[in-house]
């Protein structure tokens, strides 16, 4: 394929080079004349392991040559890829105004072509952009219509400063958030070479696992950092405590809980988290991370309140009472704050949970459900269709195995709130989440 790149800073220098190397004809462009005239020498404009020499091999290969000129690019390409920074402003939102100028550059130009030119977002932006300004600056400049005179993508980067040619060739996927079903094939011949699976989504969705991702990374290096200060703290080698908690692939270092759904619950997480809290606050360690993790838990729960209650029904029917599935134990399970919430404002409740009989609870399992719910035994019921025939709102806490019947029993009229985002659309109710 023709590819222009634009920006030949970190991002586009790498993925220029590594582009061509693997047989495309690239154009990198840029408006800063000695990083144009290095790359023309062969030479890296940035330090990167191994980018010199792929450079020097592109560039003498006539696979990759340069310019300053939008237009030139543009004529002499089948995709775009936009690669300008964005970096912060002081409030923490992105200045854009150098990928505003691009973009008004590469719509002139789309607006001289007779042909379908695709434009490929590799700089980071959040949700709603690309919708919001970059179409707009784009059709505004070249006259026409996204999906029809010229195509738009975003196409997030996952490169890390000194392996990101490393990263370019052997990444975990490739990411194309297509504005239309052609712009996303356009840009996946660009990327055919890879053998990594390729995820097609909607820009949002593409740009937002780019933020999720770094977010995530940096949630890792800080919760480390805070575990390794409690233990440092305590006398313990902080090194070998992460070092085994890293084997741990099944929970620690995988995709569990690693899912949008409800609250956390049950008699570990939040008694430990506590605890945690405690060994810190007691020898004056501040965590914030750790600190965080109990109130963002509650301002969940908040969230589900405020979602049932948002419908103005008053009849409300829980199902799932206990923390999870496979499981009767109620200690501080967010579906039972919910429950006590709901009570406390007046709403009429009902709740059924084929795991859990008041008969069968015993210990501290009993005595924490009669504190937080005194009226307990007449709330709870062993009839499904008893809650749901006097429900108007239906509030699904976890997955049921008697599913079947409950969408047998739903009516229209129903609202669903779907607290652990279940694969059914709970026809006939309509379905909604906190998440």
């Amino acid at each position: 394929m023709k590819i222009s790149v634009f920006g030949m800073g970190y991002v586009g220098c790498v993925s220029a080079a590594c582009f061509a190397d693997q047989g495309h004809e690239v154009i990198g462009v840029d408006v800063n004349p000695q990083k144009l005239a290095m790359i023309n020498r062969g030479e890296s404009p940035i330090i990167e392991p191994g980018l010199d020499e792929m450079l020097k091999k592109v560039v003498s290969a006539g696979k990759l040559r340069v310019t300053d000129s939008a237009d030139e690019a543009v004529r002499g390409s089948d995709v775009s890829m936009v690669c300008v920074g964005t970096p912060s402003r002081a409030n923490g939102s992105l200045d854009t105004h150098y990928l505003d100028r691009v973009m008004e550059q590469i719509g002139a130009a789309i607006a001289d072509v007779d042909f379908f030119h695709v434009v490929a977002v590799r700089s980071t932006l959040l949700p709603g952009f690309v919708k919001d300004r970059i179409i707009p600056l784009l059709e505004n400049a070249s006259g026409k219509k996204a999906g029809e005179g010229f195509g738009v993508c975003v196409n997030p980067e996952f490169l890390r400063e000194s392996t990101a040619i490393k990263d370019f060739q052997n990444p975990p996927f490739t990411l194309i958030g297509q504005f239309d079903q052609r712009s996303g094939d356009v840009l996946a011949g660009a990327y055919s070479f890879l053998e990594a699976p390729v995820h097609r989504t909607e820009p949002d969705a593409a740009s937002m696992v780019k933020y999720a991702s770094n977010a995530y990374h940096a949630l890792k290096v800080a919760f480390a950092n805070e575990i390794g200060a409690i233990c440092n703290e305590l006398d313990i080698d902080s090194q070998r405590v992460m070092e085994v908690f890293a084997e741990d692939k099944s929970l620690n270092i995988s995709k569990a809980y690693l899912r949008p759904g409800y609250a956390f619950g049950g008699s570990c997480l939040p008694k430990d988290v506590r605890a945690l809290l405690y060994a810190a606050k007691h020898r004056d360690l501040h965590t914030p991370l750790i600190s965080s993790l109990l109130p963002s838990n509650d301002e969940h729960i908040q969230r589900a309140f405020a979602k049932v209650t948002g419908f103005g029904k008053r009849n409300v029917a829980i199902l799932g009472l206990s923390f999870k599935p496979g499981t009767d134990d109620l200690r501080e399970s967010p579906q039972v704050r919910l429950a006590e919430m709901l009570i406390g404002k007046g709403y009429k409740l009902r709740i059924f949970d084929e795991e859990v009989s008041l008969s069968n609870l015993f210990g501290r399992n009993r005595e924490y459900i009669e504190k937080v719910l005194p009226h307990i035994n007449e709330l709870m019921h062993t009839e499904l269709g008893e809650v749901l025939a006097e429900s108007e709102v239906v509030v699904v806490g976890k997955r049921m195995k008697n599913h079947e019947q409950i969408l047998a029993l739903l009516r229209p009229d129903q609202i669903v709130v779907d607290l652990e985002i279940h694969d059914t659309e709970w026809q006939p109710a309509r379905k909604e989440q906190i998440v």
